[in-house]
């Protein structure tokens, strides 16, 4: 730039030199009266030389000229992106900084400058979609107006009702104030796995505070609350059909963590408590406090101490082995259980005398392995039109169920199978490592005193004519 400016200045100088030249020429000229031929010939040489330099002149501005727009738009075009991509890591600071709008609430910009605005919405999109914000104790305030509205508590803490300022409802989880390391894993466990995916059956973390006064997580607001008020709770039933399409959901979400995410994540606390439900009854995973990263190329994961829920955790969970995500899918089929039977698993008489109590995943296979899944659907309190999804409910759960974790479906073949896009092979006795059972041939009940064992392989699977205690729907 700075030669180009230095040529259009030489050139100039010489334009002015041949124009005093030529203003002298002309004087000698007068002075003279044109006397000789001479003076003629080289007034002639000096014009044509003249004409000839304007010629130059003018192409070599015209050159110069073209340059320096050239150099103009170039620099404009490499300071447009340096200006949009300023805005955009100003825009990345403004939303992770503490107190920030959260992933739902729009930012204001400049309507008048489109074409820049245009690609920061879509950054800002994907942080949104991306990562949770990191709220204040002073925004959770605002949230929850003071906490006015308790939806629940638990060993954790308790959950409020809020509302951001664009008026969408959430759902705070305000933890206990001492944390020990176990709580510390756990609330690091939710951000860290919940916080990095986007499924319509996961729960979304919206974001947390994490500060000594307070410790939070902020979720979507979910209506309906958890599965497990409308599986054991008579007065808030649903049609057994829509909670068929709860179970599937449910799957699809499982799924989702086990083998569509980019690092599989495995849940182990899968149950009616941690499914929760919106207004339309779409069901969404929660609760990933126990959840754990899983290295594809490695399928075993070791831990110190028990995982997950009596009643819904693998056998392995408890034992001092490797465990795969194969647990989550046997947590899975004992939820199944559950939602064909509308009732817990384990079901104590309300007799304080009676010591006896029944395992309803072992009558559904004492049932099924004498043929008799008519007596299994009746006595579910099931219409006979949804008789086939039920019986396919129950094979599909009895698969889930096997001891040995390799004999269990993937999450992905359990989707298929629950659609019927799939032929489920009839299954294997999932309990034929449990032994030692006092079984009663009269009411089909099992003995509180009764102990298992892995290593007999014993199958003590004989058939009851009663039913289980289930309750049928109004």
């Amino acid at each position: 730039m700075t030669v180009t400016i230095s040529i259009l200045k030489t050139l100039v100088d010489e334009d002015k030199k041949l124009s005093c030249c030529r203003a002298n020429q002309e004087a000698d000229m007068s002075s003279t009266n044109n006397s000789t031929p001479s003076s003629s010939s080289n007034d002639d040489q000096v014009t044509t030389a003249t004409a000839v330099t304007a010629i130059i002149l003018s192409i070599v501005v015209g050159v110069v000229i073209i340059v320096i727009v050239f150099l103009i738009v170039r620099c404009y075009q490499k300071t447009r992106p340096q200006s949009a991509n300023t805005a955009a890591a100003a825009a990345e600071e403004t939303i992770n900084a503490p107190g920030s709008a959260p992933p739902s609430i729009s930012i204001a910009v400049n309507k008048d400058s489109s074409a820049v605005t245009e690609p920061i919405e879509r950054f800002l999109d994907d942080i949104m979609k991306e990562k949770p914000m990191r709220f204040t104790p002073q925004d959770l305030e605002r949230f929850t107006q003071n906490y006015g509205e308790k939806l629940g508590f638990g060993g954790f803490g308790v959950v409020y009702k809020g509302r951001f300022p664009n008026g969408v409802p959430v759902a705070v989880k305000v933890l206990k104030a001492a944390m020990n390391k176990r709580a510390e894993e756990q609330f690091m466990a939710e951000v860290g796995t919940i916080g990095r995916t986007n499924h319509i059956n996961l729960v979304k973390l919206y974001g947390f505070c994490f500060d000594r006064s307070i410790k939070a997580l902020v979720y979507e607001y979910m209506e309906n609350g958890s599965l497990d008020r409308f599986l054991f709770d008579e007065n808030h039933r649903i049609p057994w059909g829509k909670l068929q399409e709860i179970a599937l959901g449910t799957g699809k979400g499982i799924r989702y963590l086990h083998e569509e995410c980019q690092q599989k994540i495995v849940h182990y606390d899968i149950k009616p408590a941690n499914v929760l439900l919106t207004a339309n009854f779409t069901p969404k995973v929660a609760d990933f406090g126990l959840a754990k990263f899983c290295d594809r190329e490695r399928s075993h994961v070791t831990f110190t101490g028990g995982r997950g829920t009596p009643g819904y955790a693998a056998p392995e969970l408890w034992m001092p082995i490797p465990v795969t995500h194969k647990c989550d899918v046997y947590s899975f089929g004992m939820l199944l259980f559950e939602i064909l039977g509308r009732r817990r698993n384990l079901e104590f008489p309300e007799s304080a005398e009676s010591h006896e109590f029944e395992w309803f995943p072992r009558w559904v296979w004492q049932k099924f392995e004498h043929g008799e899944m008519e007596s299994i659907v009746s006595a579910c309190g099931i219409e006979e039109e949804d008789r086939e999804k039920a019986e396919r409910m129950c094979q599909v759960a009895l698969w889930c169920v096997q001891y040995q974790p390799e004999a269990r479906p993937s999450m992905s073949s359990v989707a298929r199978m629950l659609e019927g896009e799939e032929e489920i092979v009839p299954p294997t006795n999932p309990f034929q490592y449990m032994a030692s059972l006092s079984v009663s041939s009269a009411s089909g009940t099992v003995s509180a005193t009764a102990s298992t064992s892995r290593g007999t392989g014993k199958d003590d699977s004989e058939s009851s004519s009663s039913t289980p205690l289930i309750r049928t729907s109004a």
